[in-house]
């Protein structure tokens, strides 16, 4: 029977307050026993809400409460100190998208972790939902590719906001941030690109000072003659979220909640629904990972599985700014 893990919440933003926080009081196998932020009015509000004890420090936390883990909801550029400062302690980390800001960091991340033994597990929770493992399992009855179609869109009021506005603390834009969720799908179902051909705009908001890209379009190739794109824009509404993979006997598009296998025609040949789309995600993501460190469950997203995912980012930008295509693996540590 597995024991309750202990579990730490350090950057205290958006993303903590919507998904892990109410997530950890949902989940079975972890409980909450310490928050963490720079901010120390924001830390201490955290605390008194949850009732446990606040950092500002993250050293400090890790010598006195201990917790078996850490989920990491810090802006990108923090993200390594963190990581380093976890394995240092021993403290395994459930990690926000992206893994790291390049490939360099990323290698370097996934062999810090494997010398010191942590588990590190990255919160792409489409891994985890059943749908998109099933659309996984349908991708053979379509035949050898030839196709892929990616559209992940949203529409953010003010693009150039905080650190997510700068490049050089985000590692990207778009691309990096909220594109990643299909990058990994991409990889996930079909591998890594051989040649990607990127361009990107941050021009939603004129005026505006950023350049962290709102907007970007990459065009894909595999040397096995399968083709296709991915335009990713958190300017662009309405939101929609749909990778479609097309074969020579059929699509398998898959949509949040929603997946899809049609015939060459585009008639509808099956169709899976779930409702609500995402029931407790978090919560399913934190008893997973808490099941990986029980040893009762693989991981299904650890650091060397991202590193292809550094690569493609990379590709895409050193693509946008030569303005030609770029070889990903090229990239690859």
């Amino acid at each position: 029977m597995s024991v309750t893990k202990r579990a730490a919440v350090v950057g205290l933003g958006s993303q903590a307050h919507k998904d892990h926080l109410p997530a950890l009081a949902d989940c079975r196998l972890a409980e909450l026993v310490a928050v963490c932020d720079v901010d120390a009015d924001r830390t201490e509000a955290t605390a008194k809400a949850h009732q446990v004890p606040g950092f500002t420090d993250l050293t400090r936390l890790l010598e006195e409460v201990r917790p078996d883990f850490v989920i990491a909801a810090v802006p990108h550029h923090v993200g390594r100190e963190v990581i380093e400062v976890c394995a240092r302690a021993g403290a395994h980390v459930m990690k926000e998208k992206p893994f790291a800001t390049d490939p360099h960091e990323a290698a370097e991340l996934a062999s810090l972790c494997a010398k010191t033994g942590i588990e590190l597990m990255v919160t792409v929770q489409r891994r985890l939902h059943p749908l998109y493992a099933a659309a996984a399992g349908l991708l053979a009855q379509i035949g050898t590719p030839y196709l892929v179609e990616g559209r992940y869109t949203f529409h953010c009021p003010d693009p150039a906001a905080g650190w997510r506005g700068r490049a050089d603390l985000a590692g990207g834009g778009c691309l990096a941030d909220m594109g990643y969720h299909l990058i990994d799908l991409l990889i996930w179902y079909l591998g890594l690109p051989d040649r990607i051909l990127a361009d990107t705009s941050a021009a939603a908001a004129p005026g505006a000072d950023y350049d962290a890209e709102d907007t970007a379009l990459v065009h894909l190739a595999y040397d096995s003659g399968l083709y296709g794109s991915l335009l990713v824009s958190r300017s662009a509404g309405p939101r929609t979220e749909r990778l479609a993979v097309t074969g020579p006997h059929g699509t398998v598009t898959v949509e949040r909640g929603t997946l899809l296998r049609l015939d060459p025609a585009g008639q509808v040949i099956e169709s899976l629904v779930r409702e609500p789309a995402w029931p407790c995600a978090p919560a399913t993501q934190i008893d997973h990972f808490c099941r990986v460190l029980d040893g009762t469950s693989p991981n299904p997203s650890g650091p060397a599985a991202h590193l292809p995912h550094a690569a493609f980012l990379a590709a895409a930008y050193a693509s946008q700014a030569a303005n030609r295509p770029v070889d990903p693996k090229e990239f690859l540590a």
